[in-house]
Order: structure tokens, then C-alpha cells, then sequence
């Protein structure tokens, strides 16, 4: 018996120590695997790191290179002869996204009111109420500067606004007092006496000093020489190179009777807003050429004009037959809206 016991310890001993082997090489086994694991989740970190990194990369060179294009088309433009003021999109070459822009209602007759309605013997004038608010000059202006022939001529009050300027900065300029305003704002009865008495070819309603905008310029020197309209020569001559920067232009230009309906009038000038008259003049455009060019531009493709340092967008909104119209503006920037007398709005909104 005892020598049977003695075989079963040694059989048991032999059963625990294979059994305790194989626990240790199991424990093993698992450290192993967990090594493996952090190894491997390691090197699939840095293998994403690098390859966001490389992407970053390619999308960098990708702005870089289309920012250069950018900057070569402006280029080209400009070698071409074309004005540097207009510019196709944005200050960085991107559009306005439509978050950046909200609707302003505007009723039916307010496409007659405001700096750039087209009067002439198509569009007829409404008198819209509140359109205008007339001031005398005589009351209002510098009269060391400038005159003006009588007392009652007047003018809507944000144009004899830049007048004084206008005159101001020529007088500063030429230190010379010669020039007379000898005609500005009309009734429509007013128009209709002139017109029957073969004295314009505009009827009652179809004149441009009905706008309140439109004036005329003399000359009657202080020295007793040749006096009469207005023309753009010797010292004169500053007017007519400046009128743009204060909001003015020549109303009958040069070359555009088929498009006014009347000859070339250099005296007669037009208070329209400083970047559309700056455009105008850069491009020798009469106001109903430039009413047709600002229709191929709506917010999302804007008209850009630089005046100084300053930065305008300028579109189109066509107005609803009957009924109100929204208007697209911008929500963050300083912006007007002038009806054109025609068929839609135009959008000046100030950049910077």
C-alpha cells in the first residue's frame, strides 16, 4: 500500500507542474498579444498623421496656385487697356455666399425715386413724393465760391451738398469765383412753357432737371471778359477733370445724342452718386448706357469700382410688374437702393 501511495504523489505532482506549465506559457501568450495590439495602433496613428499632413499640404498649393491665377487674370486685364477699377468677384477672389445677403421690400412706385432714375423723352418723371428735398441755393452755398442767378434755382439737398464741395475744391484749387449755376430744378409746367416756346425738345415730364439732380453751369468772370455756358477749358477745366470724385456727371456727353436724345452739353451736369459717376467717366458712359450695363450685374456678380481707396459692389434687381419687390442687400455692410425710373433697382453697397 504504501508504495501504491507513493506512485500516486508522484502522478499528481507530475499532473500539477504540466498543468502550472501551461498556465505560464498562456499568461505569455496574452502579454504578447497586448504588445502587438499598442505596436499596431501606434504605427495607424502616425500613418493618419501623415497623411492628413500631406493633404493640409496639397490643399495649401492648391489655394496658392489659384490665388496666383487670380492675380494673373487681374493682370492681364489691366495690360490690356481695361479700367483697374472693375474687378471680378470679391477682394479675395471669393463670391458673396447668399448668408451674407437678407431682402428689403420696396413698393411698386419706389422704382421712381432716387440718384440714378433715368429721365428722357421715353421715361417720364412721377414727382414721386419724397423723392426730393429741394433747397434754394442761394440760401445754401458759398457765395465767395460760386453763384447762382437768382434766388428760387434749386436743388435737391444731397446734390447741392456735393455742389459745395464740388465748387468748394475748385475754388481752394484756382482760387477763381467765376462760375454761376443759371439753371436747375423744373416744374412740369415749367418744362412745358420751355418746350412750347421751341425752347427744348422735352415736353412737361420729360426733362432731367425735374429729378431735382440736374443743373446748369456759366461762366461770368469777375474781370469783365467773355462770358457764357460753361465750358471745360483753361482753369475751368478742373471742374469737368473733378465732377466725377464729388458724384457729377456731364449729362449730354460727347458722342451720345443717339442715346440722350439731345446734342452735347458740356454745361449741363447730373448728380448720380461718386462710384457711378466715377465709373461712367472711366468708361464714357452716358446714364443710359450705364442703367443698361449695371442690368448684367445682380448681387451674386457684382459691378466692383474702386474710388481712392474705397470699395463698392453695384448690382441689379429687376422690380415686380405690380406689387412689392424684394430686394436682395447686404446684412452687414452700408448700402442704398435707387429705383432707375425703368424696371428694377439699383443695389450700391460700401465695402470698407
Amino acid at each position: 500500500m504504501a508504495n501504491g501511495d507513493k506512485r500516486r504523489n508522484r502522478k499528481r505532482e507530475r499532473v500539477s507542474k504540466r498543468y502550472k506549465v501551461r498556465y505560464d506559457r498562456l499568461v505569455a501568450v496574452v502579454l504578447v498579444l497586448v504588445v502587438l495590439i499598442v505596436v499596431l495602433g501606434s504605427c495607424c496613428k502616425s500613418c493618419s498623421k501623415k497623411g492628413n499632413e500631406k493633404t493640409s499640404a496639397k490643399q495649401a498649393q492648391t489655394t496658392i496656385t489659384d490665388n496666383t491665377q487670380q492675380s494673373s487674370i487681374v493682370d492681364n486685364l489691366t495690360s490690356n487697356g481695361e479700367t483697374s477699377s472693375l474687378i471680378t468677384g470679391t477682394p479675395d477672389g471669393q463670391k458673396p455666399s447668399e448668408s451674407q445677403y437678407t431682402t428689403e421690400v420696396h413698393k411698386a412706385d419706389d422704382v421712381n425715386r432716387g440718384n440714378l432714375v433715368l429721365v428722357n423723352s421715353a421715361h417720364e418723371y412721377k414727382f414721386i413724393e419724397g423723392d426730393t428735398e429741394l433747397e434754394a441755393i442761394y440760401y445754401n452755398h458759398d457765395d465767395s465760391h460760386y453763384h447762382v442767378s437768382d434766388l428760387v434755382t434749386k436743388l435737391d439737398t444731397e446734390a447741392l451738398d456735393h455742389l459745395n464741395q464740388l465748387m468748394d475744391g475748385f475754388y481752394e484749387a484756382e482760387t477763381n469765383s467765376d462760375i454761376y449755376v443759371i439753371g436747375a430744378y423744373r416744374t412740369a409746367e415749367e418744362q412745358s412753357d420751355k418746350y412750347n416756346n421751341g425752347n427744348s425738345q422735352f415736353q412737361g415730364g420729360y426733362s432731367d432737371y425735374h429729378t431735382g439732380r440736374s443743373f446748369d453751369l456759366g461762366i461770368f468772370p469777375t474781370d469783365g471778359s467773355s462770358s457764357g455756358y460753361y465750358m471745360p477749358t483753361g482753369v475751368y477745366g478742373w471742374i469737368d477733370e473733378h465732377a466725377a470724385e464729388y458724384g457729377f456727371v456731364v449729362r449730354f456727353p460727347e458722342g451720345k445724342d443717339s442715346e440722350t436724345g439731345e446734342r452735347q452739353r458740356d454745361y449741363t451736369y447730373r448728380y448720380v452718386g461718386v462710384p457711378h459717376a466715377v465709373y461712367m467717366k472711366q468708361n464714357k458712359l452716358c446714364l443710359e448706357e450705364y442703367i443698361d450695363k449695371i442690368k448684367e450685374h445682380t448681387n451674386e456678380s457684382p459691378l466692383e469700382v474702386t474710388v481712392g481707396n474705397k470699395l463698392y459692389q453695384i448690382y441689379y434687381a429687376v422690380a415686380n410688374a405690380a406689387g412689392d419687390t424684394e430686394v436682395p442687400v447686404p446684412s452687414n455692410k452700408t448700402y442704398t437702393v435707387s429705383g432707375n425710373n425703368v424696371d428694377g433697382f439699383i443695389v450700391t453697397v460700401s465695402m470698407n
